[in-house]
């Protein structure tokens, strides 16, 4: 930081005074003085038939979606630039209906100062593209309740404004934050009372106002196309939702694409608010190795798990704690793996302390029959109610893996999964030589000398099952049974 005197330059002079530096062509209310984006004129046909179309996909040959708006629910270091040099993009933007301003992430863990921070680059971007003549939206996201008192500044009272519900909402095995969404909703109803509210993908039941609803899917890239979509055949072998053929000579060279089934999807595709780690995951209720998960709090409960063959299903004894969460899981099996588990052993599930993740991967507790030759200690238990022993089924193709990055999530976190390919079953197993997680892989009922032992799951998806890669045919295989 320069503090004066006689040297300084008119080069230093000029990045000093520059508007781009001080940011204060805009003038707001209040302390913080958060620039204010001009209300902008709705006209009647504005929102008829209204999609959305990406930052990242603005193309000034583009003669086909010149009628959408254009939005910034994106990934924030794609659209950075708007701050850095906001007359980068200003050609393309000025060619659509109208821009949503941009939507810098709000994350309720963020610092407070950065939560403010990214809401006067928001509203600053936004007054900037108004000054140019762009008609703007105002894109309204917060964090928790103590930004309440300047995430809303900044956007002028009856104004229309936008928001989204996909990072906030359920998918998969994440919970959905409708009741931290819905806080500041309402809040923001009271404090701006918005002409309309444009809502990118599927309001909740509970909001109110003049909502016009964005489909989602149809604003994606994949219906950017005036006639019907026909995707290229190898578009699901390009997105990673399937694996190559076996025996291809195909090569993908790409980077990270994200499909809806990876794990880390709700925090890749869409940011903005919520949690920067996602929502809290829940069970599939199709999956019953998931589903054991959760149960009765300070009890024991035992279950029957068929495996989805019908065939080969074994016991299952699971310890909750006081929040109804499985703590410990004592498999009565040895998972065709008599080498490397005991029948039983137990399993210790540690909880990610972000978006509560089950996790095994701390280790597998066996008893061998030499150190308990009276076989394993009792599982002990809080307080057994007695509930009936449950028989849980796998409901249809849920213990599919429908992408590479499922499977890798499941293994890592120390999963056990059998499968079949060509007529032959076959078990991976998560093992602990030494005390540090290995993966092995071998026929089922094998014996050790006929499985190998990988020290990462990249390693282990080059095992070959009959000639084919693991990493090829896992998403094509049969699963039959599965831990995570």
């Amino acid at each position: 930081m320069f503090l004066g005197g006689s040297s300084m330059t008119e080069e230093n002079y000029k990045y000093r005074t520059s508007p781009l530096f001080l940011r204060d062509q805009f003038k707001g209310k209040g302390k913080l003085q958060i620039p204010v984006i001009p209300k902008s004129k709705v006209k009647a046909d504005d929102f008829s038939d209204l999609l959305l179309i990406g930052f990242d996909r603005m193309d000034l040959n583009d003669t086909k979606h010149f009628n959408r708006m254009v939005h910034f629910f994106l990934y924030d270091y794609k659209f950075e630039r708007v701050w850095k040099n906001p007359d980068t993009d200003l050609e393309k933007l000025k060619r659509y209906r109208a821009v949503l301003s941009p939507d810098f992430s709000m994350y309720v863990e963020m610092a407070p100062v950065l939560q403010i921070f990214n809401t006067f680059r928001n509203r600053w971007c936004g007054a900037y593209f108004a000054s140019k003549g762009i008609r703007v939206v105002p894109t309204v996201s917060w964090g928790d309740e103590n930004t309440f008192e300047f995430c809303f500044d900044g956007i002028q009272k009856g104004s229309t404004v936008a928001v989204s519900t996909y990072m906030v909402s359920a998918h998969d095995n994440r919970q959905d934050q409708k009741e931290f969404f819905l806080k500041g909703y309402n809040e923001m109803l009271r404090r701006i009372e918005p002409e309309k509210i444009i809502c990118y993908n599927t309001p909740f039941p509970e909001m109110q106002g003049d909502i016009v609803f964005v489909d989602y899917e149809l604003s994606s890239w994949k219906y950017m196309n005036e006639d019907p979509y026909t995707p290229s055949k190898y578009a699901k072998y390009i997105c990673g939702e399937a694996s190559l053929p076996v025996g291809s000579n195909l090569i993908i060279k790409s980077g990270y694409v994200v499909s809806g089934n990876d794990e880390y999807y709700n925090n890749i595709i869409q940011t903005g608010m919520g949690s920067a780690y996602g929502a809290m995951w829940k069970p599939n209720p199709d999956k019953a190795n998931e589903r054991i998960l959760w149960g009765p709090p300070n009890t024991i409960q035992k279950y029957y798990v068929e495996n989805r063959k019908g065939t080969n299903g074994y016991w299952v004894s699971v310890k909750y704690d006081s929040r109804g969460w499985g703590i410990k899981v004592r498999h009565y099996t040895d998972h065709n793996k008599s080498w490397a588990h005991t029948d039983p052993h137990d399993k210790i599930i540690n909880w990610n302390p972000n978006n509560g993740t089950p996790d095994f991967s701390n280790g597998d507790i066996n008893y061998p029959p030499e150190e308990y030759p009276n076989g394993a200690p009792e599982f002990k238990f809080y307080k057994y109610k007695g509930e009936i022993p449950m028989k849980l089924t796998v409901n249809g193709d849920a213990y599919q893996f429908k992408t590479l990055s499922e499977f890798k999530s499941s293994m890592s976190r120390g999963g056990d999964v059998e499968f079949e390919w060509k007529g032959i079953d076959y078990t991976i197993s998560s093992v602990w030589p030494n005390g540090k997680m290995k993966f092995s892989a071998g026929p089922s009922n094998g014996m050790e000398e006929d499985s190998m032992v990988y020290a990462t799951v990249d390693e282990l998806l080059e095992y070959k099952v009959g000639g084919d890669r693991l990493r090829d045919i896992i998403t094509q295989a049969e699963i039959i049974d599965r831990t995570l």
